[in-house]
């Protein structure tokens, strides 16, 4: 079977790729081994939201109250709650193969691995080995739980995201190791849900790749909702042999060991590139990552990488953008390149955050004069309504010519606030056309624009 693109892998990046690249009038084909959608739609992304929201209602009605409701007798149903995660995630793979069959693309099911000449050997499930080939190969493989060596997992005592999602029953204690997005998130879950939950962070902060105020506005919150935080510390092993696991922890002022049911490793992903032919073809790899230029073309002609298995962020996101960046420069288009200073990160977790752009510290590093202005929820008539006062916007701007270097949000629906600053520096917009700009109200969105009025002395409601 001869194709214009052949994609390896149908996650946000693959299907994503495949369908810009019918729509350009390519015949397509996607290879998967597990089920359409991927890692995202199936183990990540979505049905992690889902059991976010499930947690958000129980805490709603816990907190009923305070809205002049009285509800009693409510409690979770935990295999309920991972039921509807998983219906939800099911149902999102039924939206992929529809949108395969709607744009023209055949699915190939069976495990890939690349050739020279740009084929493809695939391997059924039955063990059928059949072989396809293609003008372009786009490899999409994306990534997995990063498994550690001082803490191996088992998928029962020492588990990764996969199996935080469809655990069979509550566990009463929990430590998360890490505290990346996929790790708060499950610290937040697991925490409204009941269980006792303990973080263990190497890096000073929580969230470390965010702006050190929104590391320290999570960390207070969690403290109150009674997750225990250890940063600056380091499991150095964890015993399993008992009923439980005997985490060892080093902290700052000595070694603890901390008991539990469930360890959860959260240290970040790892890309799936072993036994997919790499070497075979002889394309180049550095650091576990595929290497490849601005429209991600590896060093053979012919075939490409895109997402979790290339250098940058591991977002789903990013692999889409990368994926229809790739097939729109093969189909003769003339797209520019990413920028990857200008990606929007959301975690999900209860205060949620969104971020774009320079935190504080990077952008005086990259010796930039800073106007910053701040705004709190507590003083937004919307937030206040809603119940939800706790964090704050926060932007950056360059003093010179205005320009928004970066934006951080901490509060409740944050993650759908973000795309206005990412299209704000896009557009290449000033702090005053933003000040200037009317925004509705009451909403929280207002705040964006009353954080950059508080960045140039013009803040009206604080």
């Amino acid at each position: 079977m001869n194709y214009d693109v052949i994609v390896l892998g149908s996650g946000p990046g693959g299907y994503v790729t495949a369908i810009r690249a019918s729509q350009l009038g390519l015949k397509t084909a996607v290879i998967e081994r597990e089920a359409l959608g991927g890692i995202c739609l199936n183990w990540g992304c979505i049905p992690t939201k889902a059991l976010l929201k499930s947690a958000s209602v129980f805490e709603y009605i816990n907190h009923a109250k305070e809205y002049g409701i009285e509800v009693s007798g409510a409690k979770a149903d935990f295999s309920e709650v991972v039921k509807r995660s998983r219906g939800v995630a099911d149902g999102m793979s039924k939206g992929v193969q529809f949108l395969m069959k709607k744009n023209k693309i055949d699915v190939i099911m069976g495990s890939g691995k690349v050739l020279a000449g740009k084929k493809i050997q695939v391997t059924a499930a039955d063990g059928t080995v059949s072989e396809v080939s293609g003008k372009h190969i786009i490899i999409a493989t994306g990534g997995r739980s990063r498994s550690l060596p001082n803490m191996p997992q088992d998928g029962k005592k020492i588990i990764g995201y996969r199996e935080a999602m469809t655990l069979p029953e509550q566990p009463k204690s929990m430590v998360v190791v890490g505290s990346g997005a996929i790790g708060v998130e499950f610290a937040y879950f697991y925490n409204a849900m009941g269980t006792k939950v303990t973080i263990v962070e190497y890096a000073p902060n929580v969230v470390p790749v965010e702006d050190e105020d929104i590391s320290k506005a999570l960390a207070k919150s969690f403290k109150s909702a009674g997750i225990e935080i250890h940063t600056s510390s380091e499991v150095t092993s964890v015993d399993t042999s008992g009923k439980g696991c005997k985490v060892n922890v080093k902290t700052a002022s000595g070694e603890q060991v901390i008991e539990c049911d469930i360890v959860l490793s959260a240290a970040g992903v790892v890309a799936n590139i072993e036994n997919i032919g790499l070497e075979d073809v002889g394309i180049v790899t550095d650091k576990g990552k595929i290497m490849v230029d601005k429209y991600y073309q590896t060093n053979i002609p012919g075939y490409y990488a895109i997402g979790d298995c290339v250098p940058g962020q591991a977002l789903a996101h990013v692999a889409s953008a990368e994926g229809i960046t790739c097939v729109e420069k093969i189909a003769g288009h003339h797209p520019q390149p990413i920028d990857y200073n200008n990606i929007p990160g959301c975690t999900y977790c209860s205060p949620e955050i969104a971020s774009v752009g320079y935190t504080e510290k990077a952008a005086k590093e990259a010796g930039y004069e800073l106007k910053i202005g701040k705004f709190p929820f507590s003083a937004s008539g919307k937030a206040s309504a809603a119940g939800h006062k706790d964090g704050f916007v926060k932007l950056i701007f360059d003093a010179k010519y205005g320009e928004l270097l970066g934006a951080h949000l901490i509060g409740a629906n944050v993650t759908e606030m973000i795309a206005e600053c990412v299209a704000l520096r896009k557009l290449e917009t000033t702090g005053m056309e933003l000040v200037k700009t009317i925004h509705p109200h009451p909403t929280m969105s207002e705040a964006i624009m009353e954080a950059a009025a508080a960045a140039y002395g013009e803040v009206i409601h604080l």
